[in-house]
């Protein structure tokens, strides 16, 4: 059984999937989430969370959790929808279709889908399976860990892509968060078609 690291009572499940996001906290660019599924078998010891490892280990553990995962899936909530409905909610949003993903790649494979799911942070969403939150997850739980990862390597990738359309805001180098630099980029030239505008520069 994979509970034994959790630090409250739980049942024993066999099949968990935990779910995370990054990118509440930029001025630009979309929130991503993944959800993830690991085999009794894993190589734990390479997983923390995600803002707790370098780049390359974020990297490294990246390969090896696609390698191995029992499923995996990575998803989105675009600016738009951040300034439409929020960012809590779209960072919801973006890890039901992740969750969702998951479910569909199991039962297309004829695996048992999770029997539970773990949310890091203190807010759960409407799911097609029984899920928890768990604050601070990504420090307790090897599932949120991995997803932590997944969600933060995919994202840093999209706003370093963003960079070399929009090279004036840093974004390869801050994420579109709101370093001084950054804002600083805000005031010189206005936001681009990434930023969101709803939030305060």
């Amino acid at each position: 059984m994979k509970t034994d690291y959790l630090l409250f009572d739980e049942p024993e499940y066999k099949v968990i999937a935990g779910t995370d996001e990054a990118g509440r906290g930029p001025l630009a660019g979309p929130v991503c989430a993944a959800c993830v599924v690991l085999p009794d078998d894993f190589p734990f010891e390479i997983l923390r969370d995600s803002k707790k490892l370098s780049e390359s280990k974020r990297n490294e553990a990246e390969k090896i959790i696609k390698e191995k995962a029992v499923s995996y899936a990575v998803a989105w909530s675009s600016h738009d929808e951040i300034d439409r409905i929020n960012i809590l909610n779209a960072s919801l949003l973006a890890m039901r279709r992740a969750l969702s993903s998951v479910i569909r790649d199991m039962e297309k494979r004829n695996l048992q889908i999770p029997e539970i799911l773990y949310i890091d942070g203190n807010r759960t969403f409407d799911c097609p399976i029984p899920c928890q939150a768990i604050v601070k997850g990504d420090d307790k739980i090897h599932e949120i860990m991995a997803a932590s990862i997944l969600a933060k390597t995919a994202r840093d990738r999209y706003m370093k892509e963003a960079s070399l359309k929009w090279p004036q805001y840093g974004f390869d180098k801050h994420s579109g968060y709101p370093t001084a630099a950054h804002k600083e980029a805000l005031r010189k030239f206005g936001p681009c078609p990434i930023h969101r505008l709803t939030f305060k520069f």
